[in-house]
């Protein structure tokens, strides 16, 4: 089925501004509430929010399997388990609908006032519902430098890392979309020198740099997904910051791995890029030595070529931006990802979200969190303020953005912005 959407002579009736992450090449999906406090299933172009749930009540849809309230659910769930091609022909309709040679919208104001708003009147809501999430730990230059930190530096990497993406299962009930805000988690930690631990607020709140890919239903229990088929069971993917205590994991995670370090918050951008609209960005992967077990092996371009960006705004202050990074430089793909994850028959389901790992690059200013940025607070980061920072602090707030840019198109994905506050306390009556 041709991807029309994509066209990068398109050109939309909807003024877009000049490097928007969102010109009517890209077409993401998310859920957001109307200032009717209406719940939708929408898109963007530009500055605007579009609700599809209208554009599907005036048969703008017409001639494409849906089911009569497919757009008008808070969560993307049942549109993402419709495939791939469903996925294709919204996207393309969309497209048709607000190119500049369709005058059908566009000369109708009743039907413009209902389906446009301006992306500021509308608060966007979690896009999913998120039954099962799965971190894995993908970057190579960032589990060497964790590596390097904790272990033997010269054997950084355990035995098992280039022979499979490793991976934990993270809790779901704690990912937030951008603009929440996250509390300091508490926790047990084992202070430098002492034998006994001590109970009391994170001192070491850092960021992890990541992407995170969405399914759809992909398989029934038992059954693994190949890793040539992976890709049609991935909708598109987000900006996420997986938040961590580092002093918190460094005491508990032995033997098990990640525990309360990493489930009290991780952010998502609200917009869902589809894999289709990266489809310009395709690049080669790192090499992989040694190569992978036949399951594993894969030819082609399968990494996608994302310009990554984290900056630290201070409160009341003007944000710094520490560490510029790219999706490509990930070792494990996305494909190879889900094809470990299924591989022992464990079922995946529309809405699972698998987060990437942190991704750092091969250069200092690249990397991904703060633990590698200071050196595990050896050398801290000076803002444009003028204070410094070992990890995060109370009323930081942590932006990451990124997107995708080439000689004829540019599409992004927005920003995930989360502000850190102080240990969550209980208000009294």
């Amino acid at each position: 089925m041709p991807l029309t959407a994509n066209d990068p002579n398109r050109k939309s009736w909807l003024n877009v501004p000049k490097d928007s992450d969102f010109p009517i090449q890209n077409i993401p999906f998310g859920v957001f509430i109307t200032k009717d406090d209406v719940v939708t299933i929408g898109t963007r172009i530009g500055d605007f929010a579009i609700d599809l749930g209208a554009l599907q009540q005036l048969n703008y849809f017409e001639g494409i399997e849906l089911t009569d309230d497919m757009f008008m659910q808070d969560t993307l769930n049942d549109f993402i388990s419709d495939g791939k091609k469903t996925w294709r022909l919204v996207r393309n309709r969309i497209a048709e609908l607000f190119d500049t040679k369709n005058t059908t919208l566009k000369d109708n104001e009743a039907h413009r006032e209902v389906v446009i708003f301006n992306i500021e009147d509308v608060e966007m809501q979690l896009p999913v519902l998120i039954g099962d999430y799965t971190d894995f730990y993908s970057s190579k230059e960032h589990a060497t430098n964790v590596g390097k930190m904790f272990r033997d530096p010269e054997n950084a990497l355990l035995p098992n890392w280039l022979h499979l993406p490793v991976g934990y299962h993270g809790r779901s009930s704690t990912i937030v979309p951008s603009g929440i805000p996250v509390h300091r988690p508490m926790g047990q930690t084992l202070p430098n020198g002492e034998t006994q631990p001590v109970f009391g607020p994170s001192k070491l709140v850092d960021f992890e740099l990541e992407m995170a890919f969405i399914t759809t239903d992909a398989n029934v229990m038992g059954e693994s997904i190949p890793v040539e088929e992976a890709e049609e069971h991935i909708f598109g993917l987000v900006l996420f910051n997986d938040w961590s205590a580092r002093d918190i994991q460094k005491w508990e995670y032995v033997p098990l791995g990640p525990f309360l370090a990493k489930n009290f918050a991780s952010s998502m951008s609200p917009w869902i890029v589809t894999l289709d609209a990266l489809e310009p960005f395709r690049a080669q992967g790192p090499e992989q030595n040694p190569k992978p077990l036949e399951y594993l092996q894969q030819e082609g371009k399968h990494a996608y070529d994302i310009n990554l960006q984290v900056a630290i705004e201070p409160e009341d202050g003007i944000e710094t931006v520490i560490s510029n990074s790219n999706f490509k430089y990930m070792y494990w793909s996305m494909a190879q990802q889900l094809a470990h994850h299924t591989i022992n028959g464990c079922r995946v389901n529309s809405g699972d979200l698998m987060g990437s790992g942190t991704i750092s690059g091969p250069t200092e200013d690249s990397f991904g969190s703060m633990l590698e940025l200071t050196w595990g607070g050896k050398n801290p980061i000076t803002l444009s303020d003028g204070t410094e920072r070992k990890f995060i602090n109370d009323g930081d707030c942590v932006i990451m953005r990124g997107y995708c840019q080439n000689d004829e198109v540019r599409i992004g994905f927005g920003e995930v912005s989360s502000k850190l506050l102080p240990p969550f306390t209980k208000k009294q009556n």
